[in-house]
């Protein structure tokens, strides 16, 4: 029976575009992405408006600003340069992160998931609902225990509870914590809050069962504290899952809504039953995409009792 390998396939949403990694019935990774979004390894030429050092501001003919570090010093103001984005816009609390680029000469090509993965229909059931889930609530549970991730702006913070022996628990937390990084898509900095482990020799046995875990995910990470405390840094993207929530949650419960709508089967009218607040989000081109794609008219109604994230679509009869 020949070796299957893990495969992106990709799903283009309505409002997004949704990526997995998958590996036979297993999901390995998550991406995601909205219209109009620069993202890393996008190449585009954008003029240089300002510069300080080795550092500036370039902005593209569409009105895209950029941040481009690792500037040549006879590069000047007012020149054209042929970039590649290094990392996309990242929105946070009170602030916004504009994309970052070097000079193409600088980079090396990267493969985008989302641009060259196999695009499909509709991901297998349920794998999305699993990731976009797991992402809304913050807590992804294991065997004894349960994971609790926090967003910051310095650093992603992940606590683990349970209520098993501190070193069985720790142990344990290894295989979901590293599957979870990839399924969230985190980067960046991420600390993590093991049990506290006093013999050092239990601290050691963490640390080397999360370098087995981790083994395939390119990061750098410090040993277990003395108070169970784990820093991991690792290449920064764009927005995780986890920072979409944080920052974005009314948008990503107003897409989730769409695709169940563009999801339900049957002939009649689909009706969505939405939480108000996602009434507004919900754009007019994105209701005429989703009659187009179903072949059906779509009627939104609201429930306040709902929560946001828990749009329901049914088909009733005809208009």
């Amino acid at each position: 029976m020949p070796e299957t390998r893990p495969e992106w396939v990709v799903e283009d949403g309505v409002g997004e575009t949704r990526a997995l990694l998958i590996d036979r019935d297993t999901v390995l990774a998550a991406k995601l992405r909205w219209p109009g979004e620069l993202y890393r390894g996008q190449e585009l030429t954008a003029k240089l408006v300002s510069k300080r050092g080795a550092r500036g501001t370039a902005m593209t003919a569409e009105g895209r600003e950029l941040l481009v570090d690792r500037l040549p010093r006879e590069v000047s103001e007012g020149s054209e340069l042929a970039l590649v984005v290094t990392r996309a816009a990242l929105a946070e609390r009170g602030r916004y992160k504009l994309p970052s680029a070097r000079m193409a000469s600088q980079q090396t090509p990267v493969a985008d998931p989302i641009e060259t993965g196999k695009r499909v229909h509709r991901f297998p059931p349920g794998m999305w609902e699993e990731v976009w889930q797991a992402a809304s609530s913050g807590e992804v549970a294991f065997d004894g225990g349960s994971l609790l991730f926090a967003v910051t702006p310095a650093m992603t913070l992940i606590d683990i509870d349970g209520a098993l022996d501190s070193r069985v628990l720790a142990l344990a937390a290894t295989g979901p914590l590293a599957r979870s990084l990839g399924e969230f898509d985190l980067g960046g900095s991420i600390g993590i809050d093991f049990p506290t482990l006093e013999a050092k020799a239990d601290r050691k046995a963490v640390d080397t069962a999360m370098g087995e875990a981790l083994g395939d995910w390119s990061h750098e990470r410090t040993a277990m504290n003395g108070f169970g405390f784990v820093q991991l840094v690792a290449r920064l993207e764009g927005p995780s899952l986890l920072h979409r929530f944080a920052t974005s949650r009314v948008g990503m419960a107003a897409r989730m809504a769409l695709r169940r709508a563009e999801m339900v089967d049957g002939a009649g009218v689909t009706l969505l039953t939405v939480h108000p607040a996602l009434k507004a989000k919900l754009r007019p081109e994105w209701l005429s995409e989703v009659e187009r794609r179903t072949g059906r008219p779509l009627r939104i109604e609201t429930d306040p009792g709902l929560a946001i994230e828990a749009a329901a679509a049914q088909i009733v009869g005809h208009e």
